[in-house]
């Protein structure tokens, strides 16, 4: 079984946005005191990990009698956060995260609701969800019949708008394609990559292109007194700056990636460490404004749904000290250096051959080289 989730534009009414705002503040309140209390058996437990293990810990039910406005609200909603608490808790005690922390009311507003006796229906253009019943909204695309609804996540943006992301389940076995056509992608800070064939993607950098205004508008934004009706008016600007330059990255990275699964059977590209190299290299708005883990995580489901492959080699091959042509590796290669010259003879760009170089270490991973 597959899952698949198809994300759609809300229009509620007054009434059904005041509940969902309730909704929001209630799976948050719920997520808050189930931290707490974890946090304090966890704080008692600690040193003994088999008490820990044995101990009960609190369910969403457990509040409503305290707090009977729980009720007013979708009890999935709340269990779905005690799902959430106790994933993160999974995560961090495998190590894959930090401790969990308190929500805030800055926090993203969303929660999620499952399917249960077809409580969730679709319908002429309105969609119906628990406790607020049938709702607006804007399919632009049909979900097929195949596909089994499973679950509903409402999230509302900084900028007020309202989506539901409709997670679907299919059985889908895509057929392993034979590979016969194999690209290399070298990662770039300006352009997001270059191919083993030459070819940039040419990322129009969106970040960049409205930091001007973005910086303008949040200059403003610093002088206006917080709370305020000017104040509300100056951040919804700000928020929808960044809203639109997420937008445009993304929507330019699906089409990319499509591009590329559509021309290839594999895909090779270096396993790198973003997150690390903002920091270490100070490139931190260049690698966060071309979304390169964004695009390799679309490339990736992209290619799996038609039975390719995508291949991470790893991030400490020589993709740029090694020479495409004769083997040999450089003992050195500064990043001031564009153009890549070996003794054999062979000169070409700097990324064009680490693209290629990628290209050849992945052809190697799928024994065709």
């Amino acid at each position: 079984m597959v899952n698949k989730s198809y994300k759609f534009r809300l229009y509620p009414t007054k009434e059904q946005e005041q509940l969902l705002a309730k909704t929001f503040g209630c799976v948050r309140f719920v997520y808050n005191k189930m931290l707490e209390e974890r946090i304090q058996i966890y704080e008692k437990f600690k040193d003994d990990k088999e008490a820990l293990k044995k101990q009960t810990f609190p369910t969403p039910a457990k509040y409503k009698k305290e707090f009977p406005w729980l009720k007013e609200v979708d009890s999935l909603a709340l269990a779905n956060a005690q799902l959430n608490l106790q994933k993160a808790f999974q995560n961090f005690f495998s190590g894959r995260a930090g401790f969990p922390k308190f929500k805030n009311r800055k926090a993203k507003q969303s929660y999620t609701t499952n399917v249960v006796n077809g409580n969730i229906q679709l319908s002429d253009g309105y969609i119906k969800l628990p406790k607020l019943k049938w709702v607006k909204f804007k399919q632009h695309r049909e979900i097929p019949a195949h596909h089994i609804i499973k679950a509903c996540t409402i999230t509302k943006t900084k900028t007020g708008k309202y989506y539901v992301s409709i997670l679907t389940e299919y059985e889908h076995q895509p057929v392993p394609k034979e590979i016969q056509t194999v690209v290399g992608l070298d990662f770039s800070m300006n352009t997001l990559y270059v191919d083993s064939e030459g070819k940039r993607a040419n990322y129009p950098r969106f970040y960049r292109q409205a930091l001007e205004k973005l910086a303008k508008e949040q200059r403003i934004l610093s002088r206006r007194k917080k709370g305020s009706n000017r104040w509300h008016k100056q951040r919804l600007k700000v928020a929808k700056l960044h809203e639109k330059i997420a937008n445009q990255r993304k929507d330019f990275l699906h089409k990319k990636s499509y591009e590329l699964a559509k021309l290839y059977d594999c895909v090779v590209i270096e396993d790198l460490n973003m997150k690390g190299m903002s920091q270490v290299l100070n490139f931190g708005k260049s690698v966060h404004d071309n979304g390169w883990g964004m695009f390799t995580t679309f490339l990736q489901y992209k290619l799996e749904e038609q039975g390719k492959k995508l291949i991470k080699i790893d991030k400490w091959f020589p993709s740029s000290k090694t020479c495409s042509c004769c083997g040999q590796v450089k003992e050195s290669l500064s990043l001031s250096e564009r153009t890549f010259r070996c003794e054999c003879g062979f000169e070409s760009d700097r990324d064009v051959n680490a693209a290629i170089n990628i290209k050849h270490e992945g052809m190697k991973r799928l024994a065709i080289a």
